[in-house]
């Protein structure tokens, strides 16, 4: 399995696959590489690079200080220098997302374009306030089978979701282990969250602006609680270019395998 070391000597885990532009597929906040598993047999003909971010996944836990978009964007970069890549686009689910506005404002150069799916420079503190309710808690549930009999309506704003497909998401999203389910990540980032939700939050639309002039797109679940509808328009607003798609029957995040999802990411990986 590959791996590097970041400059402050934490290893971080990677898949790479493909050929062709390379496309570095950054996850969810508490989510891994697996993030992508859906929708990577749809992006033929380009190389997917899929990090497990410092304490998720296969990757080291570290400093619970370090846990912040700006470090998790130096982590990306010294990726892509270890793999002699200079420019690569970034396809950013949540998390993801605001990863890539960060490297827009720190290394824009290395971008050959952008795609965010459930993500902008607003995050609505209803979403934010959902994802500090359960960040860093162990399920109560012993089994997947036991997690599935509740998962529909665990996942607000996703609908007409087949069961085989819920089955496949909760075993990227847990563990089962002998004493219950288990988290993919370190608990402790859930303190980042908290400290978010007791502060203002800062104004990334500068960061968003930055993005003007690449490739870009933004893909919004229809029942999105992250993501307003508003924001969204404003987006557009900003960046009439920007390839959008929004997916009905989707809360945060789609799921990239959707037909309007599709649809949008084939004409932006046109542009590339």
């Amino acid at each position: 399995m590959p791996d590097f070391v970041t400059s402050d000597k934490i290893r971080i885990h990677f898949e790479d696959s493909g050929e062709g532009t390379p496309i570095l597929c950054l996850a969810g906040l508490t989510r891994t590489h697996r993030d992508f598993d859906f929708v990577a047999p749809h992006l033929e003909g380009f190389r997917l690079i899929r990090p497990d971010y410092r304490g998720r996944g296969r990757s080291d836990w570290a400093d619970p200080a370090t846990y912040t978009p700006l470090v998790e964007a130096r982590d990306a970069l010294e990726l892509l220098d270890h793999l002699n890549i200079p420019k690569a686009a970034i396809l950013g689910t949540s998390r993801g997302g605001l990863i890539a506005m960060t490297i827009a404002a720190t290394a824009r150069e290395r971008l050959l374009g952008v795609a965010l799916n459930d993500v902008g420079p607003e995050l609505s503190r209803v979403g934010l306030e959902r994802i500090g309710a359960v960040i860093g808690k162990k399920p109560s549930y012993k089994t997947f089978a036991a997690l599935l009999d509740v998962w529909p309506d665990l996942a607000q704003g996703f609908e007409n979701v087949p069961m085989s497909r819920f089955r496949e998401e909760v075993s990227r999203l847990f563990e089962e282990t002998d004493e219950g389910l288990g988290l993919l990540y370190d608990p402790a980032l859930r303190q980042g969250i908290l400290d978010a939700l007791d502060s203002e939050l800062p104004d990334m639309w500068p960061l968003f602006d930055l993005l003007k002039g690449l490739p870009l797109c933004t893909i919004r679940g229809a029942n999105s609680n992250l993501l307003t509808p508003e924001t969204f328009a404003q987006m557009q607003a900003h960046i009439p270019e920007m390839i959008t798609a929004e997916v009905p029957d989707r809360g945060h995040v789609p799921y990239l395998d959707e037909p309007e999802a599709l649809a949008a990411l084939h004409a932006w990986t046109a542009q590339l």
